[in-house]
């Protein structure tokens, strides 16, 4: 689903340097990430703009696990909602959007920004995803935009909505938030909120810390042992929270995703 071919070649020049302007005033003193900043938006432009809707995945976690690699239960979101808005009669294109890189020194690196994010909702990344996408729709007026995350990908999904201030053609699918975000949460009639899987309490999103941090600890364990035996695994594919898994198939799960999407966008 990702793997559409797009060309900067054939965006109109004066959107390619409003882009690079933008990007200029977030990042100039960073060339590789200002040079990302433009790709991604160029990207998103050009794949959406014959399309009704952009559809952007915010992985959970660090935020740079591409589709492929996701959990299963994660991957299984992002088909079911694809296959709904096909149901629906729309085009759309999917993108994903990451936070950060996908190495150890990258998280090393991003471990301040994380843990302002973890417990105070800040990011600057969330600033910026917000002008990217406020720069798309001036250019793109009809387009609509739906994010989709789960765990730390909800939280900062919500983090643009409320930097965007209530866009009307931005809408956020959030899925099993973790609970420091809870009380800064912004929900409007464009938002879908799911905190619970339907079948056992999320212990991520209801402050459940005993349970949380048993399974961060085993997930932990289980990450170094893989290591030690030469199957070095992702240390997100170690987890294991029950609870926290909103699988496409769990009836309450499946059930609010169209219900929010056919109310949002049905015919």
């Amino acid at each position: 689903m990702l793997n559409e071919q797009w060309s900067m070649a054939g965006i109109e020049s004066e959107v390619l340097q409003e882009i690079q302007r933008v990007a200029e005033r977030w990042l100039a003193q960073e060339q590789l990430k200002r040079a990302e900043f433009v790709r991604w938006v160029a990207e998103a432009y050009a794949k959406s703009r014959d399309k009704d809707f952009l559809l952007i995945h915010n992985p959970g976690g660090w935020g740079n696990c591409v589709l492929d690699l996701c959990l299963d239960w994660e991957r299984s979101i992002i088909k079911g909602v694809c296959r709904t808005m096909d149901r629906l009669g729309h085009s759309w294109a999917l993108m994903q959007y990451f936070r950060s890189g996908n190495s150890f020194w990258d998280h090393m690196h991003d471990v301040t920004k994380e843990a302002r994010f973890f417990l105070k909702s800040k990011s600057q990344q969330a600033e910026m995803m917000a002008e990217e996408l406020a720069l798309l729709l001036r250019r793109l007026p009809g387009l609509r935009v739906v994010l989709i995350g789960a765990s730390q990908g909800a939280a900062f999904g919500n983090a643009v909505m409320r930097e965007l201030g209530g866009h009307p053609q931005v809408y956020s699918i959030e899925l099993g938030i973790f609970f420091p975000h809870m009380n800064r949460r912004l929900l409007t009639d464009r938002t879908l909120a799911i905190d619970t899987n339907g079948l056992m309490p999320d212990p991520m999103a209801h402050r459940d810390l005993k349970a949380g941090s048993k399974a961060y600890l085993l997930a932990f364990l289980r990450w170094f042992k893989r290591r030690l035996q030469g199957r070095p695994e992702r240390f997100t594919n170690c987890i294991n929270v029950p609870g926290h898994e909103y699988r496409w198939e769990y009836p309450q799960v499946r059930g609010k995703i169209k219900e929010f999407l056919k109310a949002s966008f049905g015919s």
